[in-house]
């Protein structure tokens, strides 16, 4: 049974950093294209951050360039998405997802596993 947990979410002022971890079980995590979206309720899930499975190739949502970074520890089966110089519009509930040898920009509903989030909450 495939299961992607977040962690590492929290309260943290404008300005802050926070680092999220995805950790991964009941797969093989090199072979799957790991993703970070985020949702604000009453707005459909957005696009963050992509790594393929072999971490050669990453893709960013283009407003976030440069203040997140995302990575993956395929020896730890883990994910992480490190997010500095955060903004009140960056408070959301984040997720993971995994999709097994995808493109770094395929759609949500490509994606066969998600984690359950965490929630971000930056303050100014």
């Amino acid at each position: 049974q495939v299961q992607l947990v977040e962690s590492g979410g929290g309260l943290v002022q404008a300005g802050g950093s926070l680092r999220l971890s995805c950790a991964a079980s009941g797969l093989t995590l090199n072979r799957y294209t790991m993703s970070w979206f985020r949702q604000t309720p009453g707005k459909e899930r957005e696009f963050v951050a992509a790594i393929s499975w072999s971490g050669a190739s990453i893709y960013y949502a283009d407003s976030l360039k440069g203040r997140f970074t995302i990575s993956r520890d395929n020896a730890k089966n883990t994910a992480y998405l490190q997010m500095d110089t955060l903004k009140s519009e960056d408070t959301a509930v984040y997720y993971c997802a995994a999709g097994q040898y995808l493109s770094v920009r395929a759609k949500p509903t490509d994606y066969s596993s998600w984690g359950q989030g965490t929630q971000v909450t930056v303050s100014s």
